[in-house]
């Protein structure tokens, strides 16, 4: 059973980033910093009348000491969510319920890292990660097999998907030409300028087979933040108000980190149908309803798994979706409008919540028109998570 309770109860006022590069030469702290004081700027908020925040159980900067860095006095609310891209909304989730039951009036949610020039998580497990824990469990099924890194482990996915329904890796790179296509035009993002053509995808070099580098997000040094507060009280802020119409998380059945090879079906992801079975019940809408979308693009197969769970298009029918231009701004959902992870950045998918309120503004750099509900999603192949965020009517 999923309750409405939630629904349209608060709103995202404010929106705010560093830069998107490959060597920041500043530490995650900072970044984390200057991104939630942008956030607080585009709402018109002090720091002080922050009292909440929200993260991901990988952020390095701790929730006191932003506070402390940022002259915030004091914090009534703060939360974390695992399963890196997974969570991407999932913070915003808890903001919202913070603010709907009245534990915090200002929320903000953050994610700062530096993943190229320090941590780059595509290099597979760090040390860490190797330990005997039940988290790292799964790692004994995979690892002695040459599948250590996130490219490799949806390598699989992909190709079972590929046997299953004929899908080639011309339909892959059709998902990164249109994405690079809308960060062509986005001065933010880190391709800025830089278009590619489905042959320039065929020609990147393999990562996994059938993964070329065109099909792998960027590793991104920078930070992003998002404000929370009531939809009563974001009427009466600077911007215009990105609805929470609709907020859930989801774990599937058999649920493995990126892994999850001893499901019946490996063209299914359940989790992130168990996600579009709670937005639709919580908002009253459906995938008619939804203008745009920001699909977590970490790897270009798992778009397409997404455009079925989602139910925009049928089982095995989302390669046909694609190549009939349906993703593109003038389409028929016009998606990752501001270059996604492969072309403006890599965060976590932090920085496609705030390119979902830009849609919702009108203020996107390929900004389509009559948007009125955008849906935003978290990373596949893990515990995932997803928004659909409203105009004010």
């Amino acid at each position: 059973m999923t309750s409405d309770f939630l629904s349209r109860k608060a709103a995202i006022a404010g929106i705010g980033a560093t830069e998107f590069s490959k060597d920041s030469g500043r530490s995650e702290l900072r970044l984390a910093a200057e991104a939630v004081l942008a956030a607080l700027e585009d709402a018109g908020i002090t720091p002080a009348e922050v009292d909440g925040m929200s993260t991901f159980t990988m952020e390095t900067n701790s929730e006191n000491m932003v506070a402390r860095t940022l002259g915030i006095p004091e914090l009534t609310f703060f939360s974390r969510i695992p399963h890196g891209g997974g969570g991407a909304c999932g913070p915003v989730q808890q903001a919202a319920m913070a603010v709907a039951t009245g534990v915090a009036d200002v929320v903000v949610a953050y994610r700062a890292f530096n993943e190229r020039s320090g941590v780059r998580f595509g290099l597979g497990p760090p040390p860490g990660r190797t330990a005997g824990t039940t988290e790292n469990e799964y790692r004994g099924w995979v690892n002695p097999y040459g599948l250590l890194t996130p490219a490799q482990h949806t390598a699989m996915i992909a190709r079972r998907y590929m046997h299953v329904y004929g899908a080639t890796s011309e339909d892959y790179g059709r998902v990164a030409v249109v994405t690079r296509k809308h960060a062509a035009a986005n001065p933010r993002a880190w391709f800025h300028g830089k278009p590619i053509t489905l042959a320039d995808h065929q020609a990147s070099r393999w990562i996994a087979e059938p993964l070329h580098l065109l099909d792998c997000c960027q590793e991104t040094d920078g930070g992003q933040a998002v404000v929370v507060v009531s939809a009563e009280r974001a009427r009466d802020l600077r911007q215009p108000p990105a609805i929470i119409t609709a907020a859930a998380q989801g774990s599937g059945p058999d649920q493995y980190p990126m892994t999850s090879y001893y499901r019946p079906d490996l063209t299914r992801i359940p989790e992130v149908e168990l996600c579009a079975r709670q937005l639709w019940a919580q908002s009253g809408l459906g995938p008619a309803d939804i203008d745009a979308a920001i699909l977590y693009d970490h790897f270009t197969p798992y778009v397409l798994n997404q455009l079925e769970e989602y139910g925009f298009c049928g089982r095995g029918e989302a390669k046909d979706f694609i190549a009939d231009g349906h993703l593109e701004v003038d389409g028929a959902l016009p998606t990752n409008t501001h270059g996604g992870q492969l072309g403006e950045g890599y965060l976590h998918g932090t920085n496609g919540i705030a390119e979902g309120v830009r849609l919702i503004r009108g203020t996107s750099t390929t900004q389509p028109a009559n948007v009125s509900n955008v849906l935003v999603t978290a990373g596949v192949g893990v515990p995932t998570s997803a928004l659909v965020l409203s105009v004010d009517h």
